[in-house]
Parts: C-alpha cells; structure tokens; sequence
C-alpha cells in the first residue's frame, strides 16, 4: 500500500465519520429540540459530537489505513533498569530504563503495521540483565530486525545488538568492547590512619567478599574472578550464538574497542552505512517503501549532545563491569 493511497484511505475515513457525527448531532441537538435555548445548547453539543467523530475517524483510519511498516525503537546511554545512573560516581549520561525500551519493542511487536524493527543503538553498556531482556526483546520481535549504530555500540550494546538479524555502523562508529572487568575501592589503610574500626558480622564464607573497605585476600580474589570469568564466557557464547560466529574468533577481539571499518572487517558489523541506506536494506527486505514510526522516548537536545559526548568518552577502556559494592546482587554486575 502506497503512502499515497492510505493517506486518501484515512482522510476519507475521517471525513466520512465527522459528516455522520455532524448529521447525528444536528438532528438530535438542533432539528429535534424547540425554543431558542435549547437550540442554543444544542448547536454546542453538536460541535462537540462532530469533534468526537472526528478523533474516533482518526482512530479508525489509522488502523485501517496504517502510516507505517517499520517500528524504530532507541537506546541511548548507559543501559540500567530505571533509566538511572549505573554507578557512583556517575560515569555517564542517565537513559530510559530497559524495561521502557522493552515496553515500547513489545508495543511495536502487538502493532500489526510494524513489520519490521529498527534498533538505534547509541550506547557503552550497561547492567548484565536489563541488556539481556533488551536482547531478548529484539529476538522475540517477529519480523525483521536491524540494529544500527551512529556514536557507541560497545559492551551491552553489542549484546543487544547480537538479537537482531544485522548490525549496521558508520565508519567512524565505535564497536566492540566484548570483554569483562571488575573493580572496588579499598578503603582500610585510611580507616586505620583516622583511628575508626570496621566489623562486620556475616553467615556465609564469601557473603561479604569484595564489601568497600576491606581488603579482599587471596581466596576472595579468585572466587570474584570466577564470577567475572563466567560473565566473560557467557557473552562470548552469547554474540557468538546471535551473530553465527565462532567463539575464538570474538575473544580474539581480547575487549577491544574498533572503528566502524575494521569492526566490519573483522565480521562484528554486517554493514557500513547511513540511517538511510539501513532503510534501503529493510525496503529490499519488505518489498515495499518503508515508513517509519519513531517510538524512542523524547529527549531535550541539551539532553541529546551531553549524551553523546558523554558516550563516547566513557566507551574507551571499558568492559563489562561489576558494581562490587557491600550488598551487590548478581543482576548489578554491568557491561559498561
């Protein structure tokens, strides 16, 4: 269905509905009624039924005659569950939570006019699950689905991305970053020097290991790098999976970072290109022109360009990380 053909199909719609509202009205409120108050009063209800019929013709002409075949969905930032900051201090821009971008993919995935998906990924990563039910989310989309990437898709972000059929990048698109890293803050020696004590009381052997400020021994040490080791393994199975790659080949890449060209090159990108040639591909695909519905969430352009900037500078060195902070569960472990 043309673009033309289904903007006559929903005007028609609205038409048609407003012309019988205003008829019913004029008869009801206007014909029927006696005395001039009463016309009076009718006249104005008249108005307001017309009203009323046009937003219900809209309604129906859009699902009727839809304005769209392609949903676009974006995440920008650092991935958490709430849309806040994923560690403190902060170390990047704040981004809708995961389950709102999960929200709004499962939206596009109800709508029948969304025959495809378009994931703009903009981001450095994030926590371990909320990027997981992101992926998840994609996978599940049915129909086709392609992510594109115009600053990051780093970490987390190329988790998500490992859900879709392809990944798009630019040249310049910073890509990768599929490796672990942990860290804590010790803070024992400066508790010592001002003269204060730390107890802690715990039932389990390893229940605090890694808990600010005391030093981790030898034993604590190896059972945290297990965890990240495990995490680390989990993602290569993981991309490896989704993108038909073999595993050796994704820890070859040993965390790196790479611009959009190489990334290509060494298969973690199916293609370079703009949001428009991304389009042309889902056109190919869909044998049909593609219109697109924007569902990312609405942010202010200040909000836009410290995003960004803040991605970029936060998506060099960085892995998946671990918040090893006292009372930290498994779900706050990050790729970021």
């Amino acid at each position: 269905m043309t673009d033309r053909t289904s903007a006559a199909g929903r005007l028609f719609f609205v038409v048609v509905t407003a012309a019988l509202a205003a008829v019913v009205g004029w008869v009801l409120f206007v014909f029927l009624p006696s005395g001039s108050l009463a016309r009076l009063l009718g006249v104005v209800l008249a108005l307001g039924l017309l009203v009323l019929g046009v937003r219900l013709g809209g309604r129906f002409a859009a699902a009727r005659f839809p304005s769209h075949n392609v949903a676009e969905v974006a995440v920008d930032g650092p991935i958490t569950r709430d849309g806040g900051s994923p560690s403190f201090p902060p170390s990047g821009p704040t981004s809708p939570g995961a389950d709102e971008v999960v929200e709004r993919i499962e939206r596009a995935d109800e709508d029948d006019a969304s025959e495809a998906l378009l994931l703009h990924l903009n981001t450095p990563g994030g926590e371990v699950v909320p990027s997981d039910d992101i992926r998840l989310a994609a996978a599940e989309f049915d129909g086709p689905t392609v992510a594109y990437t115009t600053d990051v898709c780093a970490s987390g972000g190329y988790w998500i991305a490992s859900g879709c059929d392809e990944l798009w990048a630019r040249e310049g698109s910073i890509v990768g970053s599929i490796g672990v890293r942990g860290s804590r803050i010790t803070g024992q020696e400066l508790l010592d020097r001002v003269g204060l004590n730390y107890e802690q009381f715990k039932a389990g052997e390893y229940k605090e290991a890694g808990a600010f400020p005391t030093d981790v021994d030898e034993d604590e040490r190896r059972y945290l790098q297990g965890l990240i080791d495990d995490y680390y393994d989990l993602f290569v199975e993981t991309v490896a999976e989704g993108r038909n790659e073999d595993p050796d080949r994704i820890r070859a890449t040993e965390a790196k970072v790479y611009l959009g060209r190489e990334a290509h090159e060494r298969g973690l990108v199916d293609e370079l290109g703009t949001r428009e040639e991304t389009l042309d591909r889902l056109e190919e695909t869909l044998g049909e022109e593609a219109t697109v519905k924007e569902l990312s969430p609405s942010r202010s352009p200040l909000q836009r360009l410290r995003g960004g900037a803040a991605s970029v500078a936060y998506a060099f060195g960085a892995g998946i990380a671990s918040a090893l902070v006292p009372g930290a569960s498994v779900e706050r472990f990050r790729f970021d």
